[in-house]
């Protein structure tokens, strides 16, 4: 425009070229210095912006990495502190219903999540529920079996660290990541390098190390009332139920557009009427001689 204005307002040009065609011969510094000023310059900000992102993200990635570490491990020496200290406390407290407890508990924190989303309002909570529990009923279906296995994961676990210590429950545990690349691999078609199944391998090697240096230790005071061999079959059961389980899940989340939120509220259906029926079947005795709550502390709580 500052060219045209410049032809227009100057003189008459002595050149013979046409003015049109001598508009279109702008010189390449102009186009690019008319370039410079249209365009934002968003180019020279978008380094910095990612420059500024990227230390957030590695914080958030690493931070939440700890965190799930921490709750991992302080979670397993909770748990068996609670299903050991009962000796000289009382009354142990039921597994059943500490499994029904942690299911109601995660339902209701996934309902105040979704409320959270919607804007804190009940309508749309509503519309929500509704949508994805009482018109999806296949969804539903298809989240019975990930939601029997985990609440059967759930009480083989009580019964793992009742019988196992601590560090020999974590290490066996880990195995896990062996039926859960098994699973992938099957039922998701997966491919894992030569070096990834190497590594798997000397994962179970190290298990069954830890198992054989633990049963030699069988006969100490502190395993008298303890079954290693219970504890063993319970863990390596969990373990392929968390295998299965997960990848289960992740097949039914690829290519939903449900949020997991909302497929934990569909889960927590089940899982809360497995978990009740599951303590009701098993401890019906000691739930109606001494109440459902019995031998709970702010430890077992935590």
């Amino acid at each position: 425009e500052d060219i045209s204005n410049k032809i227009m307002s100057g003189p008459l040009p002595t050149d013979p070229t046409p003015v049109r065609q001598r508009q279109h011969q702008v010189p390449s510094s102009s186009r690019e210095e008319s370039m410079t000023r249209s365009t934002p310059s968003s180019s020279k900000h978008a380094p910095i912006k990612a420059s500024r992102s990227n230390p957030n993200a590695m914080i958030i990635k690493y931070g939440s990495l700890l965190l799930l570490v921490g709750q991992m491990v302080g979670l397993v020496l909770l748990m068996r502190y609670s299903r050991t200290r009962h000796a000289g406390d009382g009354e142990l407290y039921l597994a059943s219903t500490a499994v029904f407890m942690m299911e109601v508990m995660k339902f209701c924190l996934c309902l105040g999540v979704v409320f959270y989303q919607g804007n804190c309002s009940v309508t749309a909570l509503r519309s929500e529920l509704y949508k994805h529990v009482w018109a999806s009923p296949y969804d539903l279906i298809k989240l019975c079996v990930p939601s029997f296995l985990y609440t059967i994961q759930n009480n083989l676990l009580y019964l793992a660290l009742t019988n196992l210590d601590a560090a020999s429950y974590q290490v066996l545990y880990q195995l896990k990541i062996l039926t859960t690349a098994i699973f992938s691999a099957t039922m998701l078609g997966r491919r894992f390098s030569a070096t990834k199944w190497a590594s798997l391998v000397v994962l179970t090697c190290g298990v069954a190390i830890v198992e054989i240096s633990g049963s030699s230790d069988n006969d100490t005071s502190e395993n008298k009332d303890q079954n290693r061999f219970v504890g063993l079959v319970a863990v390596l059961s969990a373990a392929c139920t968390s295998g299965f389980s997960g990848v289960y899940f992740e097949k039914i989340l690829k290519g939903s557009e449900v949020t997991l939120w909302i497929r934990n509220i569909q889960m927590g259906l089940f899982s809360i009427a497995i978990a009740l029926v599951t303590a009701m079947v098993q401890d019906s005795a000691k739930i109606s001689q001494k109440g459902f709550f019995v031998g709970y502390s702010p430890i077992v709580l935590t």
